[in-house]
């Protein structure tokens, strides 16, 4: 009886599962524009000029929503 017992394998572990989530992220980005001044530079970022030189790091993340 007891090598019956250990012949037994164990229940196999369930697979996990896919979850999707929204995420509200902020990041700080570093940006460039070509402007005759600091100013000018400033107003044309403003009004979404300019370029995205290098993503950043994330300062924040926050968990929104999870879904399966």
């Amino acid at each position: 009886m007891a090598v019956a017992a250990l012949k037994q394998t164990p229940a196999p572990a369930p697979a996990p599962k896919m979850f999707h989530a929204t995420m509200l992220v902020t990041r700080a980005e570093e940006w460039c524009v070509e402007a005759g001044s600091a100013q000018e530079a400033r107003e044309l970022l403003a009004a979404g000029e300019g370029h995205r030189c290098h993503i950043g790091d994330r300062v924040q993340f926050e968990v929104e929503r999870v879904e399966e």
